[in-house]
């Protein structure tokens, strides 16, 4: 017998008008409503008197300032700050700008595929609301509590990576003491109430900024010869010992599944432009936004670190220490003082990171909650509006940090990251699997895709196979790696511990409930779909005007290449 699914007693994401005014929130100087790595949450504005006596709805108080800002670097981590050090020393420079190339230009264009879907559909969620509506409710409900796990784990990678930080200045610091202090400020920072997050995020993500563009053009003057040794550096590192390509197979699975932990959370910036007024035009600037930042932050930082750290540099990555390229690169720059500082900088990204990946699991645990995939204990709120068992849940994860005592804190990152890592990539392939059934869909009910609001007509044929066949090449290569010349368990268990969990709760769910495949000839196509009013609709033909002009002439040139892409 089948049971009653729960988003039959309860929408699992609030129901969108055909216009855009149920969605104004990035217009308004105070945000009506927050949805966090695409979470769907109940929120009620802050200034309501009744929020005291509902334990059970969030509050509304995150302005747009913060939200663009989150947005932008939100992201930006260990991944980027520390997995580039691990990433350089298992593969060589070469085969980490390669690598962190082909993740980006998967995370590019899961980006595209995701910013066609959300403009179509803005509804207040994340893509697992399309792989729940053209895959299979089961899949979205297995797929949501993989992102929870994802960001759990995430909070106990960043509080490992404090530890390696803070040896740079005293490795006899107990890294446990560092973990548990770091973690007590940011329940702390989480518990309070949301503007407490909003405002400290905010101040972290815009060091983080200006950090990677310091970073980036002190790395270039170091390279040309401003440095200790007074010589210049050019390509000398990709040639010596078995540079540019390091460690065959295992190298550039290392740096595969590193530099998609450092990707993880950018799909969370088209869910944010869903959110605005027009979405027509907000979700393609910001998909472009999302280009030149994997551009600088991710590729051209790649590049420069290969420039200046050799893959032999001394603690690069072992089992129990790890040291920041960024460090590096700035103590190659003939200051101690400028090398401590930049760790310290490192450090309060590390937390940022952490308080990112806190604030995003707990939100989503809550969201789960509401709609009854979760103990309904987990929706309970503070006065102040936060959900703070599921809070608790969330940073119950951070746990697995303390194992550093056994395993030594290198080794447990890098357990870590591998969890994470496999985890994105999940995300990526259940993106490119609700984007095929989306446009088969579409099409089955007579439609054209040239009719979609926003469609990136260069991915029509390739898109979404592109991004679940690359997907499952890296899979293999990883898998490659582990079970060759000799089966490594512990690093195949880092590595895919959570698709037999995923599997699990998929096929119970499909058991219980009974749930079938959406039938792709009945799906409705309708609900939640974005119309513009009119006055929205006067701004997309002014600004599809001024396109047309740009096209013209010589200029055009440039203009038209920028648009086939972007």
């Amino acid at each position: 017998m089948a049971h009653e699914r729960p988003h039959e007693r309860e929408p699992l994401l609030p129901k969108m008008s055909k216009k855009s005014d149920s969605l104004h929130a990035s217009n308004n100087d105070d945000i009506q409503g927050h949805v966090e790595n695409g979470s769907a949450v109940d929120v009620q504005s802050s200034n309501d008197p009744s929020n005291t006596e509902n334990s059970t709805r969030l509050h509304r108080a995150l302005s747009v300032r913060q939200i663009s800002m989150i947005a932008l670097a939100g992201t930006i981590g260990t991944g980027l700050f520390l997995g580039t050090g691990r990433t350089l020393a298992a593969a060589g420079p070469g085969t980490m700008l390669i690598c962190f190339s082909i993740n980006g230009f998967i995370v590019y264009i899961t980006l595209l595929l995701l910013g066609e879907m959300a403009t179509q559909y803005p509804v207040a969620g994340s893509f697992t609301s399309y792989a729940t509506r053209f895959i299979d409710d089961g899949y979205g409900f297995a797929l949501t509590w993989n992102y929870w796990f994802n960001d759990a784990v995430s909070v106990a990678s960043d509080l490992t990576a404090a530890q390696l930080l803070v040896a740079f200045w005293d490795s006899k610091v107990p890294g446990w003491a560092i973990s548990l202090l770091i973690l007590v400020f940011l329940l702390s920072a989480n518990a309070i109430h949301v503007k407490v997050y909003g405002e400290l995020e905010y101040w972290l993500s815009s060091i983080k900024i200006v950090t990677v563009i310091i970073f980036l053009i002190t790395g270039a003057i170091v390279n040309t010869g401003v440095n200790r040794d007074h010589k210049y550096i050019g390509f000398v590192n990709w040639g010596i010992g078995d540079a540019p390509f390091v460690g065959g197979v295992t190298g550039w699975a290392t740096a595969l599944v590193t530099s998609a932990m450092s990707y993880g959370g950018t799909e969370s910036l088209a869910i944010t432009a869903g959110e605005t007024r027009d979405p027509s035009r907000s979700i393609p600037r910001i998909v472009r936004v999302v280009f030149w930042r994997i551009l600088i932050f991710y590729t051209l930082t790649c590049f420069i670190i290969g420039l200046n750290v050799p893959y032999t540099y001394p603690n690069l990555s072992t089992k129990s220490a790890a040291t920041s390229p960024f460090t590096i690169v700035f103590s190659m720059a003939g200051s101690n003082i400028a090398a401590s500082a930049m760790n310290t900088v490192i450090l309060t990204s590390v937390v940022s990171a952490g308080n990112h990946a806190l604030f995003a699991g707990t939100r989503i645990l809550y969201s789960l909650a509401k709609t009854s995939q979760a103990p309904p204990i987990f929706a309970r709120t503070s006065k102040s509006g936060v959900p703070w068992l599921a809070l608790l849940a969330t940073a119950s994860g951070s746990a697995l940090c303390f194992a550093s005592s056994h395993v030594g804190s290198g080794q447990l990152w890098y357990w870590l990251q591998n969890l994470v890592g496999v985890s994105n990539q999940l995300a990526w392939l259940s993106i490119g699997l609700a984007s095929l059934r989306f446009r088969r869909a579409w099409q089955v009910q007579g439609n054209s895709l040239n009719d979609l609001l926003f469609h990136p007509k260069w991915t029509t044929l390739w898109g979404p196979y592109f991004v679940i066949i690359a997907v499952l090449a890296i899979w293999g290569v990883q898998t490659y790696s582990v079970v060759t010349p000799h089966f490594a368990f512990i690093d195949f268990l880092s590595l895919y511990l959570q698709l037999p969990v995923f599997i699990v709760l998929y096929l119970g769910w499909k058991l219980w409930y009974r749930s079938k495949f959406i039938d792709l000839k009945t799906v409705d196509l309708t609900v939640d779909q974005y119309v513009p009013d009119e006055e929205t609709q006067k701004l997309i033909d002014a600004e599809e005007k001024k396109r047309q002009q740009r096209k013209q002439g010589w200029t055009g040139i440039g203009w038209r290449l920028y648009y086939w892409i972007a």
